[in-house]
């Protein structure tokens, strides 16, 4: 299908059944602060201009990210780096407002209904990918933009069909159907390539057990490499440190590019070896650059999802450890895309929000049953070299004769820095060497006194960060995504900042193949459909 055919713009006269999803109400500022503000920007037009305008929308996600998390990372940085008690993170500045998470389906969502609701501007039941309650596909923001000429990449540290990236760019009604989702994403679907830039995990899902070309870990379950197809169809492909250096951070990039960096997901920013794996700071700014490149000479500019994808993970597991590098690394890319589009001299808008909050977490922890002290110890987490995934992987492949004393001396005393370990703790780890990372992450919670409440999600409130390079865009972001807000009114934000009509989109995506075949349904690796209907990650390949 041609890009310029002009399917999405909304025809004339037609009403809009898109705008029934969401009524704004909340606006922070009030009418006499926005006189003021009118009469600062002069000759900026705030509620549009006579003529279009080129633009690029960077939309982050932090992947079970609540509130507390900054709370924890801005003191976990205070107290590393000796920083003053006013220092916050570069995140920190921009919150604008606080966004509602249910799903429709439960109070409490997963990431896949989350990612929905900001792809296709719609709520959805968990387990969702870009379908809506009764599983027909719906048009995602991502897809709109390409139709329109927009170029559009994907960037996270899991994998790459994980729930966020997949239901900006396919339509499954289970987010286990990864098999499937990495089809859709190569182009194999009704639309047709959607997506210029995939930079993530998930090679798994690329190829079979049986071929070897790409590695040793497919885990396809029918007989196609979507890697030799996507290669064939003129996709370029790089698949380790070395090749993805080669880009130049973007500058040696030829669109499409899949950038498939690890079989399963990027390991914890904690756990992360630079000569083997690249920061999320760097997949951003490779995307970025490269997508600046390939729209240079049009007056379309790019859609670009970045997502801190293992913040989930950490707050998963219960690991406060892994959790502030998360934040740190999620926080030091942040950084490098909004100096990007300060350097732009495209309108540039950042989003930030999560999908939900993972963990129920909390900076503080009853550890008696006497009054508790008011007080937390970063220090704890400070002391800890690797993630209780990682010494859980550790712990399990050790074939030495003497386990107490690896753990002891190895576990305990070298990579996390313990000393007053009791003998309780040491025969628990011993009685499950094969899954200790629970159990590690809790002797370091105990001693930071980080409280967790579930190993799940949580309904809590999510903040809203948001920036523009052009001071009438940031009033506009203001007055729409300022104060409480549904998480459909954020995807809402980018059908109206640019003009979409997703109901056209939803369809020439309505024939989308969203469930796999008979012959390969049952591909769940081992797993029970009903059970991960709900949010998962690949601890059986991590661990």
């Amino acid at each position: 299908m041609s890009e310029s055919q002009g399917l999405l713009r909304p025809q004339e006269g037609k009403n809009d059944r898109r705008t029934s999803r969401f009524n704004p109400r909340s606006v922070l500022l009030t009418a006499a602060s926005l006189l003021i503000v009118f009469s600062l920007l002069g000759c900026y037009q705030i509620f549009g201009t006579s003529k279009p305008t080129k633009k690029n929308i960077i939309f982050f996600v932090t992947d079970g990210m609540g509130p507390a998390s900054l709370s924890l990372t801005r003191s976990f940085r205070q107290y590393r780096d000796n920083l003053t008690i006013d220092d916050i993170l570069e995140l920190d500045k921009y919150l604008i407002g606080s966004s509602r998470t249910r799903s429709s389906s439960s109070l409490i969502t997963d990431s896949a209904a989350g990612a929905t609701a900001f792809s296709c501007a719609m709520k959805s039941y968990n387990s969702a990918i870009g379908v809506d309650p009764d599983s027909n596909p719906c048009g995602t923001v991502m897809e709109a933009l390409k139709l329109e000429g927009y170029a559009t990449g994907l960037v996270v540290t899991t994998r790459i069909t994980d729930a966020t990236p997949a239901a900006f760019s396919a339509h499954t009604s289970l987010r286990i159907y990864e098999d499937l989702i990495a089809q859709h994403q190569i182009g194999d679907y009704p639309l047709g390539r959607s997506v210029d830039l995939l930079i993530g995990g998930g090679r798994t899902h690329y190829y079979s057990p049986n071929d070897h070309k790409y590695g040793n870990k497919g885990s396809r379950q029918d007989d196609r490499n979507l890697i030799d197809e996507a290669k064939n169809q003129g996709w370029s492909y790089v698949g380790n440190r070395s090749e993805f250096d080669q880009l130049n951070l973007g500058s040696n990039v030829q669109l499409p590019l899949l950038a498939l960096l690890d079989d399963y997901d990027i390991p914890f920013d904690l756990d992360r070896d630079d000569e083997v794996h690249p920061s999320l700071e760097e997949e951003a700014l490779v995307a970025l650059n490269a997508l600046t490149e390939a729209t240079k000479d049009s007056d379309k500019g790019f859609f670009l999802l970045v997502e801190g994808s293992r913040i989930d993970h950490a707050g998963h597991n219960n690991d406060p450890a892994a959790q502030v590098r998360e934040v740190l690394a999620f926080d030091k890319a942040f950084k490098a895309v909004k100096d990007f589009a300060d350097k732009s001299d495209v309108e540039t808008i950042l989003i930030s929000t999560s999908d939900h909050e993972t963990g129920g977490l909390a900076t503080a922890r009853q550890i008696s049953p006497n009054y508790p002290d008011y007080i937390w110890y970063p220090e704890a987490l400070l002391n800890a070299k690797h993630s209780g995934e990682y010494l859980n992987k550790k712990i399990a492949n050790y074939d030495g004769k003497d386990l107490k004393n690896f753990i002891i001396e190895e576990i305990l005393t070298k990579d996390l820095g313990i000393k007053d370990f009791t003998d309780e703790e040491v025969e628990s780890l011993i009685s499950h060497k094969a899954n200790s990372h629970y159990i590690i992450n809790n002797i370091i919670s105990l001693r930071s006194q980080t409280g967790w409440s579930t190993h799940g999600h949580s309904a809590v409130d999510v903040n809203i960060y948001a920036y523009a390079n052009k001071r009438s865009t940031m009033i506009k972001l203001y007055e729409t995504l300022g104060g409480n807000h549904e998480n459909i009114e954020i995807g809402q934000f980018i059908v109206d900042y640019f003009n979409l009509d997703l109901d056209q989109v939803t369809e020439l995506v309505k024939d989308t193949q969203h469930e796999p075949k008979k012959s390969v349904k049952s591909d769940t690796q081992g797993l029970n459909i009903e059970e991960e209907a709900n949010d998962h990650y690949h601890t059986g390949a991590q661990i």
